[in-house]
């Protein structure tokens, strides 16, 4: 059984410039009294060929966790362009949010992101030099890619994987807007 079920994760702002903030609201309910922190991590894809182009935007504890529903507000920075290939500024990418207990990953979302130019002049002909200030962040916020994974909640170890989901059933989540196909997986 899970200690905590994570019901919400709400991209606040799912379309803005590049280099704004990205606002996420998380709601979860936790079911059992936690003895350690829950940490909340989102990380942005930077190159699909490269995992050292990756960032990670934001790593939070939260704690101590009472029991029933908890929800908070993550501010996330925006990812640093100079740690991004040219090539892969504009596209297709996805961001990670993730929630681990005593180190273990019990929660995962993970969002296709379109960065592209805010006109279509600038679209069909992509300047040789990005121009940062005209790059617009789209989060597909409506259809996260949500796993859960089934961990050992009393201790640090891990529990192996019986083939068994251990989330909830879809109609029981609501991962934003009431949308209960999110969770199809």
């Amino acid at each position: 059984m899970s200690y905590v079920l994570v019901t919400g994760v709400e991209v606040v702002q799912p379309i803005g410039r590049f280099s704004e903030n990205i606002p996420i609201d998380i709601t979860f309910e936790c079911h059992q009294p936690l003895s350690d922190d829950l940490e909340w991590r989102v990380i942005y894809v930077g190159s699909a060929e490269d995992e050292g182009h990756d960032q990670e935007l934001e790593n939070v504890l939260v704690g101590p966790v009472p029991l029933g529903m908890n929800k908070f507000h993550l501010d996330v920075a925006a990812p640093d362009p100079e740690r991004i290939p040219q090539k892969d500024l504009l596209g297709v990418t996805v961001i990670l949010i993730t929630c681990s207990y005593r180190g273990q990953e019990f929660f995962r979302a993970g969002y296709y992101v379109n960065n592209n130019y805010d006109n279509e002049e600038m679209r069909s002909n992509p300047p040789a030099q990005p121009q940062l200030d005209r790059i617009l962040r789209n989060v597909l916020a409506g259809k996260p890619r949500v796993t859960f994974f089934q961990i050992n909640w009393d201790s640090g170890a891990s529990l192996p994987f019986d083939g068994a989901a251990t989330a909830p059933d879809v109609g029981d989540v609501n991962m934003e807007d009431d949308s209960r196909d999110l969770m199809t997986m």
